[in-house]
């Protein structure tokens, strides 16, 4: 049984991941510092499954890790622990240098003195993946980004994943430590942290509360459901080797306000209100440096793995919002922790 070590498996992509590591038969540790948009909750499907560990621990912690690599003796670490949130990272930008720079050197650090004492097939098998995006490469007018592509990062927050992503490749010329990198275009579906586009505006609309969009609306964004990310990221712990760049892409490029109406157009059948919930969108002020356009190339990967995404946008969307209308105690518990999330326009959940 393969040993793969996640870290922040108690967020959004890193529990679905989890759940698709579990299905296939590995033996997965999970390793999260549970900070805000992180929580036990997400892993109830799966937490008392015998070949599933649980590390409360910061990435950071070289000591707990080390020992944790010792202990479990993983065949890989796969590093989806980061801060993750464009506007946070514009209103400061410190907990995003601190988590997807000074961390990840950390972990990489860690990992290399591990591998550094395997047996020679041990370290053959080893592969250290680094979860990024695709806002790393910028913005791109016309055409997609592919695994060759320049990086031009436009916000705090891309720069910081870009960063880490950069760590990582020198890792593996420097040290010889087998590294790969993937990025995934815009992801969404259950249990998404509600700061991002698509459970905020959910959220909003059924508390009756406006639905700010920066701008006119007209950044592009290519969306992919959750569930395909999920079964990329297996096919690289199966099959990915170290060198490897692996851009996985919905291929469903929408505006932003396209997106917007379209969750509106969901509820309205679900649970209709007199008015249509696309009465409640508000144009605010756009944001600072905010990219126009995302695209990626999945033909990599496809060739590579055979992976296409299998799920449409309107099947995803329409499914992420049943979810969220039928897991309102989700929801609850979120806000019963205290925390309330400030997003553009003053609006607030």
């Amino acid at each position: 049984m393969k040993t793969v070590i996640v870290t922040g498996g108690c967020g959004f992509i890193g529990s679905h991941f989890i759940e698709v590591l579990l299905e296939k038969g590995y033996r997965v540790v999970n390793i999260d510092a549970l900070t805000y948009a992180g929580d036990p909750i997400n892993t109830q499907s799966f937490a008392d499954e015998d070949n599933y560990a649980f590390l409360h621990a910061d990435i950071g912690d070289s000591a707990l890790i080390a020992d944790t690599l010792s202990k479990f003796r993983p065949h890989m670490v796969f590093n989806l622990a980061a801060e993750s949130h464009v506007d946070r990272s514009i209103d400061n930008a410190t907990p995003f240098l601190t988590t997807n720079v000074i961390a990840v050197h950390s972990l990489l650090d860690t990992c290399l003195g591990y591998w550094r004492k395997l047996t020679a097939v041990e370290k053959a098998e080893f592969l250290f993946v680094q979860m990024s995006t695709d806002e790393v490469y910028g913005s791109i007018s016309e055409g997609m980004f592919t695994e060759e592509s320049n990086y031009a990062p436009n916000s705090p927050y891309a720069a910081s994943k870009a960063a880490g992503d950069h760590l990582t490749r020198s890792y593996r010329v420097t040290y010889g430590l087998p590294t790969a990198i993937v990025h995934a275009s815009n992801t969404y579906g259950p249990r998404q942290f509600p700061e991002k586009l698509i459970p905020h505006m959910i959220a909003s609309a059924l508390a009756g509360k406006q639905l700010p969009v920066y701008g006119a609306g007209d950044q592009v964004r290519d969306w992919m459901y959750v569930g395909d990310v999920a079964r990329g990221l297996e096919h690289v712990v199966a099959q990915g080797k170290a060198e490897g760049i692996y851009n996985f892409a919905g291929g469903q490029e929408r505006r932003n306000i396209d997106t917007v109406k379209s969750i509106c157009a969901i509820l309205d059948g679900l649970v209709p209100k007199q008015v249509s919930y696309a009465e409640s969108v508000t144009h605010v002020a756009d944001r600072p440096g905010h990219d126009a356009r995302y695209a990626m190339s999945s033909e990599n990967v496809e060739h590579l793995f055979g992976w296409k995404p299998e799920t449409t946008f309107e099947e995803g969307l329409a499914k992420t919002v049943r979810w969220y209308l039928e897991n309102g105690s989700w929801m609850d518990y979120i806000r019963n922790r205290g925390y309330s999330i400030q997003r553009i326009g003053g609006a607030k959940i």
